[in-house]
């Protein structure tokens, strides 16, 4: 059995049942790097498919951006970034372990996740607007260039069409213009279209 049916697999008895969803999220604080892991790919295979059922345990998946291993907190990010309709205001104290994890410097997936879950929170409200694009526009400044800057920029055109207060319009008008009129390819039409977006 491949390791992405066997992920498959333990979300879908996850969800069948309210015991192994709760022991899923108690694996998250366990002792063990290998089970920490395994319940957070879990956990954010279940927010793909029923973030509702996830909602609940916001707290529990904030709390595992501190874990040392890489793969728990991108997986823990991707879950939060799902369950932000569903409750922001837990979501909301997720932003510093984000924060953390988007200067991490030994992991382009944790910067990745890290970068779409503070896209995904800020474009939800000005106030949250306000208070991610710092993070957001360091994060671009970062990473231009970079392997997963491209990815980054999808998260940052989701971004633009939210609800961005006219400051945090402008700043990132003025941040994407550059590449907007000397960069090439994907890059600039990513950035042409988050032009648009914040000039509409």
């Amino acid at each position: 059995m491949s390791k992405a049916q066997e992920i498959q697999d333990a979300a879908q008895e996850a969800l069948n049942s309210d015991e192994v969803l709760k022991e899923t999220v108690e694996a998250l604080a366990g002792s063990s790097r290998r089970s920490r892991q395994q319940a957070a790919s879990v956990l954010a295979q279940i927010a793909k498919q029923e973030p509702r059922k996830i909602a609940p345990f916001g707290g529990d998946l904030v709390d595992a951006l501190n874990r040392p291993e890489s793969q728990t907190r991108w997986e823990a990010l991707d879950a939060l970034t799902s369950i932000v309709p569903y409750d922001s205001r837990v979501c909301d104290k997720a932003i510093p372990g984000a924060e953390t994890a988007l200067f991490d410097e030994d992991s382009g997936p944790v910067r990745l996740a890290a970068m779409r879950f503070l896209c995904t929170l800020g474009a939800t409200t000005e106030n949250r607007s306000e208070k991610t694009w710092p993070l957001i526009e360091e994060g671009i400044r970062c990473y231009h260039g970079d392997l997963e800057f491209q990815d980054m920029l999808l998260a940052v055109l989701d971004y633009s069409s939210g609800k961005l207060s006219a400051n945090v319009k402008s700043s990132l008008a003025d941040r994407m213009r550059f590449d907007a009129e000397n960069s090439r390819g994907t890059l600039r039409k990513r950035a042409q279209a988050i032009l648009e977006n914040v000039s509409a």
